[in-house]
């Protein structure tokens, strides 16, 4: 009989009775039990966080930044609540924590009152982090707190993020100030350059004047030394002054006091004596002037007068005999010896001798006229020898004539010599006369005038006194000022070395704010300078410089399709496995009919396959139209949930068929190898080394592989490798259980009587 045929046969056990055909649709909707009930019940468990019922406290007392309200916690409670994340249940501490105990809440999130606080102090000295207080129970649900964990680092992402903004906001509303205030200190800088440019240059002025200063402060020192010297003096003399003014003071007041009553009784007298005086000086003056004028006359008329005289003796006299000569050299002589003279270039004349000339006339002169008649013979005959009486007069004459001439010429040479002197005399005279005109027109009142000299004297004498006592006081401030002004010698010493320094420094200053006002010119290009949208847009991406671009190449919708591939396979092979409990791995009746071992093997596989492909259609129905799972390659995922039926049935067939009742057992093993082996929920690589190593063996490695690539799309690379895998497991397993459908067509007594029956 055919192996097809053989299979019919088995199945058509099942539609003799109620029951048979009961068990044949139940061992058919087994694998729903694990696959659909399972994917159903944790099919979407994320959108259904809002039913969890969780404890939100808000203690956030707030705070106050920069002139603005800070309420943290009320935002966040607002975005919570706004978020439908969980069944939030605002409480107080207490409760909350009564409820996470007792499981009332799974869990509870707690604003702490500083939170606002924290927060804003990151605009101020003292920065500090605000934290938000989560507290779980693990007894209550583990994966509750492993959810809290993702959805608390969100929204503590998203507190931080607004406070970022709020801080990062101002740090650039402060760029925008940096940029201004910048911008001014560069045109300040600008502005300082010129200054300092000009201070250099007046620098420069001042050590210059600080030099000069410094000379003049030593000229000063030493001038002060002098001023305080004479002041030493000036003070004595002033002293001195004033005493004398006291004693004149003393003395005319005591003198007025007896003039007073004469000048008041003799007034008139006094004032015509006083114009007497006045036309005398006048008069004089007359005569000066005359004197001046008729000086060169009578000098020239003298010097004529002489030569004629003298012209007239040589004629008389000088024809005398040499001893009249003589005698009258010797009579010259003693006529000159007699005469004398008082000086150079001044002649007295001669007195007459009484004896001699008893007839002449006191101041006549003794030579007769040079221009008189002369008697022929006589003795004034010019042509006749002159006796030696007249001759002895002659002679006498001409030398008195020599002296008038020459004192006539002496007058004049005085005159004309001190005519500077003269002018000074008349000049005096001019004043003498004009102050006895004024005497004689005051002698009225000089009783009233020497009152008020006597007045003034005394106030004179007052003055002197208040002279003295500021001489003092000058000699005193000089004395200081002698000792400052040789501080001020000094100071202005150290002030020329320090402008010395000060023209140094203001050099290098100069330097560094041409630096300066380089750099902060600069400087304002580069700092940024940004209005409230471009702010805006840098301060959300600075708050959230780094975002998740979560793009996944084939997402799976939710968590019960990114788990079918996994409880797939599992449902088939527990389908697979309840079939094998119900239906015989190898065919009895072949087994006892000596039919071929292949024959057998299909025999006991294909009613089973068959089996499972309803079950693989009824799961994936259930799944794709009740449930909602979407296959990205839906004809593909059929027909490998086929090969992978096949390929369950025929391993759990050999299973059965070679070990008997405990291949059931292996059968359940080999299934929890292969749940923990495949990598289903958690990549193989974070599982044990041991589970690592038997992966790559075990064939539902290969399906949960291909499935995900069939189910939610991607590279077909994995489903062709499953296919030749499992193609490979389902024809060794089929090879396997007709070898063990030969071996049992051979009885022996294990089989007659096996060790263990179940």
């Amino acid at each position: 009989m055919r192996s097809p045929k053989l299979a019919a046969l088995e199945l058509k056990r099942f539609g003799r009775g109620r029951l048979p055909r009961a068990a044949l649709v139940a061992v058919t909707l087994l694998p729903l039990l694990y696959g659909a009930l399972y994917l159903w019940s944790f099919w979407d468990p994320y959108g259904r966080l809002d039913r969890i019922p969780v404890a939100l406290v808000n203690d956030d007392e707030g705070a106050t930044a920069d002139g603005r309200k800070v309420a943290a916690g009320d935002e966040i409670t607002r975005g919570l609540l706004d978020s439908k994340v969980f069944a939030w249940h605002e409480v107080d501490a207490a409760e909350a924590r009564r409820g996470v105990e007792d499981g009332s809440y799974y869990l509870s999130l707690t604003m702490p009152a500083d939170l606002s606080r924290r927060i804003a102090s990151s605009s101020g000295d003292a920065p500090g982090t605000g934290a938000l207080q989560v507290r779980t129970n693990d007894a209550n649900n583990y994966i509750v707190g492993q959810i809290s964990r993702t959805v608390f680092a969100e929204v503590r992402t998203a507190a931080s993020t607004n406070a970022s903004r709020s801080f990062l906001d101002r740090i650039f509303i402060s760029f925008s100030d940096i940029h201004d205030a910048t911008e001014r200190a560069a045109k300040g800088a600008d502005r300082l350059e010129s200054g300092i440019g000009e201070a250099k240059k007046g620098s420069e002025d001042l050590t210059a004047g600080l030099r000069t200063a410094k000379d003049g402060s030593g000229d000063l020192a030493d001038g002060l030394t002098r001023l305080d010297e004479g002041a030493a003096g000036l003070k004595t003399g002033s002293r001195q002054v004033a005493d004398g003014t006291q004693e004149l003071a003393d003395k005319v007041g005591a003198v007025a006091g007896g003039i007073r009553p004469y000048l008041k009784d003799n007034g008139k007298a006094i004032g015509d004596s006083a114009r007497f005086v006045a036309d005398s000086a006048q008069a004089v003056r007359d005569d000066l002037d005359r004197l001046v004028t008729s000086a060169p006359t009578v000098a020239a008329e003298a010097r004529r007068a002489s030569d004629d005289v003298n012209s007239v003796y040589e004629t008389r006299c000088e024809a005398r005999t040499g001893e009249t000569e003589t005698s009258g050299t010797a009579d010259a002589t003693a006529g000159a010896s007699a005469s004398g003279t008082s000086g150079p270039g001044t002649a007295t004349v001669p007195e007459p001798d009484p004896e001699s000339e008893p007839d002449s006339a006191p101041g006549a002169s003794a030579a007769p006229s040079p221009h008189a008649p002369a008697a022929p013979g006589g003795p004034t005959d010019p042509t006749g020898p002159a006796a030696p009486t007249i001759c002895s007069s002659l002679e006498r004459a001409r030398n008195a004539a020599v002296s008038v001439a020459d004192v006539a010429g002496d007058i004049n040479s005085l005159v004309q010599d001190n005519s500077g002197d003269l002018g000074k005399l008349d000049g005096r005279l001019a004043t003498l006369k004009r102050q006895a005109t004024a005497l004689a027109e005051r002698a009225p009142h000089l009783d009233e005038d020497l009152e008020t000299a006597v007045t003034k004297i005394n106030t004179l004498n007052a003055g002197a006194h208040r002279v003295a006592e500021g001489a003092e006081r000058l000699h005193t401030g000089l004395s200081d000022a002698r000792k400052g002004s040789a501080s001020l010698d000094t100071g202005i010493g150290d002030l020329s070395s320090g402008a010395t320094s000060l023209d140094g420094g203001l050099f290098k200053l100069a330097d560094g704010s041409t630096e300066l006002a380089g750099g902060l010119n600069d400087g304002v290009d580069k700092i940024p300078d940004y209005d409230r949208r471009e702010r805006d847009r840098r301060t959300d991406v600075m708050a959230d410089p780094v975002r998740l671009a979560s793009r996944s190449l084939h997402a799976a919708p939710n968590y019960g399709t990114g788990f079918a591939p996994y409880f797939i396979p599992l449902s088939l092979w527990v389908g697979a496995m309840v079939a094998y409990m119900l239906i015989q791995p190898l065919n009895r009746r072949a087994l006892a009919a000596g039919a071929a071992a292949w024959r057998i093997a299909l025999a006991g596989w294909l009613p089973v396959a068959a089996i499972g492909l309803l079950q693989a259609g009824a799961l994936l129905s259930v799944l794709h139209w009740a449930i909602g799972l979407e296959f990205a390659r839906a004809a593909g995922t059929v027909g490998f949930l086929a090969l992978v039926t096949c390929c369950f049935t025929a391993i759990v067939q050999w299973l059965n068929a070679r070990f008997g009742p405990a291949g059931r057992i292996l059968v359940l093993a080999l299934l929890m190898l292969q749940l923990t082996s495949a990598g289903g929920t958690y990549p193989v690589q974070t599982s044990p080394g041991f589970f690592a190593a038997v992966h790559p063996f075990l064939p539902m490695s290969y399906v949960v592989e291909a499935l995900r690539r069939l189910i939610t799309g991607g590279g077909t690379g994995p489903v062709w490798q499953a296919c030749a895998v499992l193609a490979a497991f389902t024809a060794g397993a089929l090879a396997l259980t007709a070898l063990s459908a030969r071996r049992k067509q051979v009885w022996t007594v294990d089989r007659l009587h096996p060790e263990l029956s179940l």
